[in-house]
């Protein structure tokens, strides 16, 4: 043998088709080398853990719990943590469902009867809305909705829908102006034909502020709406106000809602309240009636400086019923001289939210 042949300590060296064995029960069999068997492409080894044994990482080897729990945490306080969460979520989406959703005002429909031997659209029943009550209602980025009369027993469209479901998904209602309240409404004859007024629209305001009532959500008379709530809580109207009060200052012209005149607020007035300081507070006056013998658990709110008749009032027993004679979608168009009533839409808007639920 040649001396290259050897290793240095005289051992002869292994032969390049040979593996270098490892010894039995280190990482493997003595025949498996540190690259996998001998004479193979498998991979190495890897070592095997028992039923019991613990993963390297895992939670069981380091300790009973998560680490990112607290010390002492145990499963009960770990479940109202997460209970005490997601209450706070869903408060928070109540809340901004409450808050943020946009409010829906059912205004109530005025009505034009048919007039005898009429065609076309003065023949039929039609139900409508003044478009300045709509748009001041409006301004304040709400929804609107005209509220249509039902009637259940009808022989071409019955249907089931009923007054108290308008006031069930509706958060606040606007009773408009429009024709006279009749004084069949509050037990009463009409001294004049001409004063016989709507009964019939009568009937289906009544039925639509009750319902409103009922279920509290917030209601805003306008000109007859506020002689409306008087009758409906058992108060009565003078039919006319110039034959009735023969010293009082004409309360409608043919200027319309350019008449006009100032108001005094009582003591404890509510509304003064709302309106804050004003100077000389001016609203129109487009009425022949007005209050006469006040319904129950109401109270006055407004009266006419010049004369003293009843210019808006308010039931005490709810979080905002309340009317006003004048008519305040007209004022803005008016003059900057007229009194800003946005103060009592606000609050009626507001008494809507409250109650919405």
């Amino acid at each position: 043998e040649v001396a290259a042949d050897r290793n240095p300590i005289g051992t002869p060296a292994p032969k390049p088709s040979e593996a270098t064995s490892v010894p039995s029960g280190v990482g493997g069999t003595g025949s498996e080398t540190a690259t996998g068997r001998a004479g193979s492409d498998e991979p190495p080894h890897q070592p095997t853990f028992g039923p019991g044994a613990a993963r390297p990482g895992s939670p069981a080897s380091m300790g009973t719990q998560p680490s990112y729990l607290q010390a002492g945490d145990s499963p009960w306080s770990v479940l109202r943590r997460i209970t005490s969460a997601r209450f706070r979520a869903w408060y928070d989406r109540a809340g901004q469902r409450i808050t943020q959703r946009t409010l829906k005002i059912g205004i109530s429909a005025r009505i034009f009867h048919p007039e005898p031997g009429s065609k076309g659209l003065r023949s039929k029943t039609l139900q409508y809305l003044e478009e300045s009550i709509a748009h001041w209602v409006m301004s304040r980025d709400v929804l609107v909705f005209m509220i249509p009369t039902v009637d259940t027993q009808g022989l071409l469209h019955p249907s089931h829908i009923r007054l108290h479901d308008y006031a069930k998904h509706l958060d606040g209602l606007v009773l408009q102006g429009g024709a006279d309240v009749s004084p069949h409404s509050y037990s009463e004859v009409a001294t004049r034909h001409e004063w016989q007024g709507d009964r019939m629209r009568d009937m289906y305001e009544l039925e639509l502020l009750h319902e409103f009532v009922e279920q509290g959500k917030p209601i805003l008379g306008v000109c007859r709406g506020c002689q409306l709530i008087n009758v409906a809580f058992g108060g009565t109207l003078h039919q006319d106000i110039a034959t009735d009060l023969p010293d009082a200052i004409p309360h409608v012209t043919d200027t319309y809602e350019h008449n006009r005149h100032t108001l005094t607020f009582p003591e404890g007035s509510s509304l003064a309240q709302m309106l804050g300081p004003v100077d000389v507070p001016i609203v129109n006056s487009i009425h022949h009636q007005s209050v006469r013998t006040l319904g129950r658990d109401l109270s006055v709110e407004a009266v006419c400086s010049e004369d003293g008749v009843v210019e808006a009032i308010r039931y005490r027993k709810a979080p905002f019923v309340m009317g006003l004679q004048w008519h305040p979608e007209f004022h803005r168009a008016g003059g900057p001289e007229y009194l800003d009533c946005t103060p009592v839409l606000d609050n009626f808007l507001r008494a809507a939210r409250e109650t919405r639920f």
